[in-house]
């Protein structure tokens, strides 16, 4: 097609009265009044398309009443604005050329599937509405985190996937064959972060990171798409005011362009209209007593678990950090804290609703012999950081950053009820097809 035409730009009131030609794939289709409506989909939207019974003739109209659905076709018509079609415009049209025809038992009909059924055809269920308007909003909130940080003077660079050491937990990595050699699928960029911090300064990436946890949680997938962010010279304090800027500034774009999607999945934008700064700060002995009330089984120096993180989402109606976190759960390269050493300089972000949390951060160790002591603190092998212990040696500095999940995000946003469906080909631990 010789002209731009596409569904997103006729809702946009760019065509009105306009005669086109569309081409895409057969959303539904039902007979009234000598009339046959259908609904165009062209991967930009769907849309309303009518072709009168006298139009063309009967033979005609007959065999396009029983096209299947998801056959590729061609409308010719004019755009019409009709308050009474879905987002107020249609298209009457005066042709439909069935391009390719579908077989007639598209597997997903319009009755409930389980879960498990609708993995199995993820392929096919991405087609759907509610999956289609959730991929747009994953761009544009990823598209909002990369521009804020563009425009605030960080730089996107990536690093590698393959690995040859944990970062997080020797326990929950994928090891993969490398030749002769043993490697793993990274579970973050940041021991790569902090050595390109100190030739190009601030910096992010948006890239997949891989956790081998056995968890069976609407929270956890074994891969998902991380958006790290690293800055020299930056402490603690700085870095919770980076991250809540730039969260709400992109959730406020991203509810402000994109209501009738949100509404979509479910979501009401007016509810994300309190996402703004500054969000509240706990300290992780406050949270515990907070947890105590609801589960008195909890001890101090345990990790937060999705349960914990729910019970203190219900004291907030909005993102909240929870700080210093224990040494003993948190990375071997977060920082103790100069007045008190039993707690780190870490900071998350949790998301309220019983999402929980969305960005894990902190400051990091820069003094070349307590990065050193951290290590073997934590059973690793030196060796195996040489080069990560060599950035405390030439030209040191406090630096610090964050990593945020996007899909659990994305799942927050969306008020989603599981992180399956803030991707669209999810792996989770049972799932790794289509």
């Amino acid at each position: 097609m010789d002209k731009p035409y596409s569904i997103a730009n006729i809702f946009a009131g760019k065509f009105d009265g306009t005669h086109l030609v569309l081409r895409g794939w057969l959303h539904h289709i039902r007979t009234g009044g000598g009339i046959l409506f259908l609904q165009l989909r062209d991967g930009t939207g769907i849309i309303q398309c009518t072709l009168k019974k006298d139009q063309i003739d009967q033979t005609q109209f007959e065999r396009l009443t029983n096209v299947p659905i998801e056959s590729t076709i061609e409308v010719s018509g004019e755009v019409r604005r009709d308050p009474r079609a879905p987002r107020g415009y249609e298209i009457a049209g005066d042709k439909i050329t069935v391009l390719y025809q579908a077989e007639a038992d598209f597997p997903i009909a319009k009755k409930y599937h389980g879960p498990d059924f609708l993995l199995d055809n993820r392929h096919l269920w991405i087609r759907s509405p509610k999956m289609q308007a959730m991929l747009r909003l994953r761009t544009r909130l990823v598209d909002e985190f990369r521009r804020w940080l563009v425009d605030h003077g960080y730089l996107e660079v990536q690093v590698p996937i393959l690995v040859n050491a944990a970062v997080e937990g020797g326990s929950t990595l994928f090891e993969v064959k490398y030749f002769d050699q043993k490697a793993y699928l990274t579970q973050s960029w940041q021991l790569y972060a902090e050595a390109m911090i100190a030739g190009v300064g601030k910096i992010f990436t948006v890239a997949p990171s891989f956790r081998a946890e056995k968890s069976r949680t609407r929270r956890h997938l074994t891969e998902y798409w991380h958006l790290e962010v690293e800055e020299p010279w930056l402490e603690l304090d700085g870095l919770m005011r980076l991250e809540e800027d730039l969260v709400s500034s992109a959730i406020q774009r991203t509810r402000e362009l994109m209501p009738e999607e949100l509404n979509s999945v479910g979501r009401n934008p007016d509810e994300l209209k309190n996402v703004t700064p500054p969000f509240p700060r706990i300290k992780y002995t406050e949270a515990v007593r907070l947890i105590q009330k609801v589960r008195p089984e909890f001890q101090w120096g345990n990790d937060l678990g999705w349960e914990e993180e729910k019970v203190l989402t219900e004291n907030f109606d909005r993102p909240f950090f929870v700080t210093h976190y224990p040494k003993g759960v948190k990375a071997f390269y977060h920082m103790p804290d100069p007045n008190d050493p039993k707690v780190t300089l870490s900071a998350d972000l949790l998301a309220p609703e019983g999402y929980g949390e969305i960005t894990g951060g902190g400051q990091r160790i820069h003094d070349l012999q307590q990065l050193i002591t951290r290590i073997k603190e934590e059973g690793l092998k030196p060796e195996d950081y040489n080069w990560y212990v060599d950035l405390r040696r030439y030209g040191t500095s406090p630096h610090s950053g964050f990593g945020m999940g996007v899909e659990r995000t994305l799942a927050w946003v969306c008020k989603l009820e599981h992180i399956r469906d803030a991707i669209a080909f999810p792996r989770l631990i049972n799932r790794l097809f289509p």
